[in-house]
């Protein structure tokens, strides 16, 4: 999923034995020995959810701020599960407005001193805001499909579809407003800015997919030459004047993942040695590399990828016993390390969750 599509799992721990679900598996040294120096991934508990369930997000502020999102599923539906990382353990809030009705939590945003999440509330969507003050609920217009979300000081959007089509919502810190896009955009799937007078969004139109970008009065074709046959996964807005952007190409129906990358001159195109790996995930780590998940080839651990310019390589999370389905999802940089948020299967249980860190 691209944005608030629920799909989504999550990484390291509260992982369930065969006839405890909520059994929590001991922290393991990572397979692969590390070079002198160099730190491993290690396992981090995580109170459990209702099984099974799914992981939408995760966000670092800095080393002792992280929050994930997602929703359980419950005998009545989905509700949506929020934990909070404090720098030292995991814990689940339940404090936000709705936490015990029907729903689920998507994007996590950290906007000034205040966390903002969007918030799927019985169909209906809202913008969770978390102040030194406690919560409060920014209500959204209703839309048939709420897709993605992105806030940053002074300017939040959501894009989504109604029974008209395509609708992109802009708030301006007190209302919210319809932006209109390129005539020939027939589907955002994921949005994020820099600042209020620039956003970027990933469409798909009329001749594939299009990278749009917003500079503070209308939406535009951004002009970037994205590989023939190629979607888009993610964006990342780093530093002024670097540009991110993950993908995959499709060559005889072969998916291959490329990375484009904008020094404030020019774009570069990649093809690190991924596979056909879904990028979403992808974080700028705390070493400069680029880091994302990457499906295992070892039943019982994950893995992952370090880029670093044309030198990919990489690690593996600690080993756990009977794991049948260790499942990538979300990452984040915090501080001096990396923490990564996922689901784990064991034998005869049904998905929970997990996290693990890399440093610290």
């Amino acid at each position: 999923m691209n944005g608030l599509r629920a799909v989504i799992v999550c990484l390291v721990i509260t992982c369930a034995a065969v006839l405890s679900p909520a059994a929590v598996v001991p922290p393991a040294a990572a397979a692969t020995p590390a070079a002198a120096g160099t730190p491993n991934w290690s396992a981090l508990p995580v109170p459990a959810a209702a099984s099974p369930v799914t992981v939408s997000d995760l966000a670092a502020r800095g080393p002792g701020e992280a929050w994930a999102t997602g929703y359980e599923h419950a005998a009545d539906g989905v509700r949506p599960m929020l934990y909070r990382w404090d720098g030292k353990a995991w814990s689940r809030d339940t404090t936000f407005p709705g936490a015990g009705e029907l729903g689920w939590l998507g994007k996590v945003q950290f906007v000034g001193e205040e966390v903002w999440i969007f918030h799927n509330r019985a169909g209906v969507g809202e913008i969770l805001r978390r102040s030194a003050g406690g919560w409060s609920a920014v209500p959204l217009p209703t839309l048939r499909i709420y897709q993605d979300f992105t806030a940053v000081p002074g300017a939040a959007w959501v894009v989504g579809e109604d029974d008209t089509g395509l609708k992109v919502l802009h708030y301006d810190g007190s209302s919210w407003t319809t932006q209109s896009t390129p005539d020939d955009v027939l589907y955002l799937m994921g949005i994020t800015a820099r600042t209020a007078t620039d956003a970027w969004a990933w469409a798909d139109t009329s001749t594939g997919t299009t990278i749009l970008r917003w500079d503070g009065t209308v939406w535009r074709d951004a002009k970037v030459s994205l590989p023939p046959n190629s979607n888009v996964h993610t964006i990342l807005l780093e530093r002024p004047g670097q540009v991110t952007i993950g993908g995959s190409q499709y060559t005889d129906g072969v998916a291959r993942t490329y990375l484009m990358t904008w020094n404030g001159r020019a774009w570069r195109t990649t093809y690190p040695p991924l596979g056909d790996t879904y990028t979403e995930a992808m974080v700028r780590g705390p070493d400069g590399a680029l880091w994302l998940p990457v499906r295992s080839d070892r039943a019982f651990q994950s893995k992952y990828a370090r880029v670093n310019g044309p030198h990919t390589t990489f690690s593996y999370g600690p080993e756990r016993t009977n794991a049948i389905d260790v499942k990538p999802r979300a990452m984040a940089k915090a501080g001096f390390s990396l923490l990564s948020f996922r689901t784990v299967e064991i034998y005869g249980s049904k998905p929970n969750l997990m996290s693990e860190r890399l440093g610290g």
